[in-house]
């Protein structure tokens, strides 16, 4: 059965995704870059303008203050491949945007080079089954884009077209939009949907309850103020990341946590202020040296034995995190070692002396129990992690578990004694083997080891099997 875990829920500050939706000549973009100056609060403004440069006619005009405009940086994008969007994005972050405008979204759709384009050209080669096959190229590449903008680290607004139509009430014509020109269901990505006609928006979906319902003529900068208002009650995913690891009392199973969410949530590359030195770094390198900070008290730790360093060297290679690196003095110097380096030069200081049989002493007839060790006073059995990491090592060199007697005839050479089964071994002789096998790594390492076995039975004297 899969167990799940159950945590108290909290808002946490997000960022807006709002979607603007209208005919032609309606205010979209107008209203985008205005909202956008309520979100920035004087951050980056950036525009993807698929509208052949029309949203330029909204920046200042060098000399002209009087004329007003707005301050952004501008993109201008001729084609519409959705990839080129996903680019975009990507370069957004690392500038640094705010808040990214994307005018109009609707030309990844239906524009030039866009996902229809994309589907009808896939769709029209040989043997790929028209145009229901092409979606099986577009869905993807879709996806992709999706998961671009909605994890994009800043605000997001998009601006989509809506097919047009009229009303007409007496002598009076209105233009107004009936559909958006994107993919049946687009508005449901987003926070907050507004339907614009003739510079009156509608707020037809949203999450925050201040905008529910609200219709107002060319709105600015006091909504966008209101949604940041909102995405501001909840408690800043960063600051409480930065403040669980700067924690006294830190656990392994927790700063390993605090990794896994950092990365789920796309938090790892952001900007921190150090908690202790005050000095700008990132998330992902704050972890690191906390996770350093915590491995080294556990292998400091006086409760630390041979089989915790076993355990703690499996862990940190199925984690990923044996490669990070962490400074530590050595006679007098900082040198760099991995945290692998660490806890093995650990275990070895922590192994067991291991007890040699007397000479001529009958093979052992041990059984497969945990208390089976030959009848050795004072040995203890070798233990299950230890027993995993032979199992896994010598498969890796070429003795998986389906040749046992091979498997067990290099265990007897190595400690010195034969082996009946792999249980039989002490816990100091299980130490001998772990670090015999772990003397042969690289690509010749299954060759080496066999070598290394030829030899012991040239020592013994007997004749090397093929």
């Amino acid at each position: 059965m899969t167990t799940f875990t159950f945590t108290d829920a909290t808002r946490e500050t997000a960022k807006a995704r709002i979607a603007i939706q209208g005919p032609a000549g309606c205010g979209k973009t107008k209203t985008a870059l205005r909202m956008a100056e309520g979100l920035a609060k004087n951050g980056v403004i950036a525009l993807a303008d698929t509208e052949r440069g029309s949203a330029k006619k909204y920046a200042p005009v060098p000399g002209r203050p009087d004329l007003g405009g707005h301050r952004f940086k501008h993109v201008e994008m001729d084609t519409h491949d959705p990839r080129h969007l996903i680019d975009l994005v990507r370069q957004a972050e690392e500038i640094g945007v705010e808040v990214l405008i994307i005018d109009s979204y609707s030309h990844f759709w239906n524009g030039k080079g866009g996902l229809l384009e994309i589907v009808e050209t896939a769709g029209a080669k040989a043997g790929s089954g028209g145009t229901f096959g092409g979606w099986r190229t577009g869905n993807p590449i879709e996806q992709q884009m999706l998961d671009a903008i909605l994890n994009f680290r800043g605000h997001l607004i998009v601006t989509m077209r809506t097919k047009g139509d009229y009303v007409i009430e007496g002598k009076k014509v209105t233009k107004v939009g009936v559909k958006a020109v994107q993919r049946e269901g687009a508005e449901y990505e987003f926070d907050v949907v507004m339907d614009m006609i003739e510079g009156t928006a509608t707020v037809t979906k949203t999450r925050y309850t201040p905008l529910d319902g609200l219709c107002i003529h060319h709105p600015g900068e006091e909504i966008g103020e209101t949604i940041l208002d909102q995405l501001g009650q909840g408690v800043d995913p960063v600051a409480a990341i930065v403040d669980a690891a700067a924690a006294d009392e830190l656990t392994l199973d927790a700063v390993l946590q605090l990794s896994a969410d950092a990365a789920r949530r796309n938090l790892r590359q952001a900007g921190v202020l150090h908690p202790t030195g005050g000095q700008p770094t990132t998330v992902d390198a704050l972890l690191r040296e906390r996770l350093g900070d915590v491995v080294t008290a556990l292998l400091a730790d006086d409760s630390m034995t041979y089989d915790r360093a076993i355990e703690l060297h499996r862990r940190a290679e199925a984690g990923g995190w044996i490669a990070v690196e962490r400074m530590v003095e050595e006679d007098g110097d900082l040198v760099m070692f991995t945290l692998g380096d660490l806890i093995k030069a650990r275990g070895t200081a922590l192994r067991p002396t291991p007890q040699k049989a007397p000479e001529n002493s009958a093979p052992s007839t041990g059984n497969a129990t945990a208390g089976a060790t030959g009848g050795r006073p004072g040995s203890e059995a070798v233990t299950a992690p230890q027993s995993r990491k032979i199992f896994a090592t010598l498969a890796g060199l070429g003795l998986d578990n389906s040749d046992r007697e091979r498997r067990l005839r290099a265990i007897s050479l190595i400690v010195g004694r034969q082996v009946p089964t792999q249980n039989d071994l002490t816990f100091g002789e299980a130490a001998v083997v772990i670090e015999t096998l772990d003397g042969f790594t690289g690509d010749d390492a299954a060759d080496r080891f066999r070598e290394h076995l030829n030899k012991l039975l040239d020592a013994a004297r007997e004749p090397v099997s093929a």
